[in-house]
């Protein structure tokens, strides 16, 4: 039985999903969106964006101009994925 690293799961397509090959921020948080829902993102994240009058353009332009924000969400998405790959509960 082989054990997977969460830093080692791997997409459909065999990228490692850490890596967020070829993945567009709009994907991460259209997946995201569908995940957990505004409101599920705004208690995971703290974000006006997510908070207040949320949608993917809004969202999207805000996260395109702070890079701390990005990181996060891209981060939030790293786990989200991986739980899903591996078949685990997400975070």
């Amino acid at each position: 039985m082989s054990f997977l690293l969460n830093s080692e799961a791997r997409d459909e397509s065999g990228h490692l999903i850490r890596e967020l090959h070829g993945v567009k921020l709009a994907d991460i948080l259209t997946y995201l969106v569908a995940a957990y829902d505004w409101p599920g993102l705004d208690e995971r994240l703290r974000m006006n964006c997510f908070a207040v009058n949320p949608s993917i353009k809004s969202s999207l332009s805000f996260l395109r101009r702070t890079p701390w924000a990005r990181a996060k969400v891209e981060e939030l998405y790293i786990k989200a994925r991986t739980a899903d790959v591996t078949g685990r509960k997400r975070p």
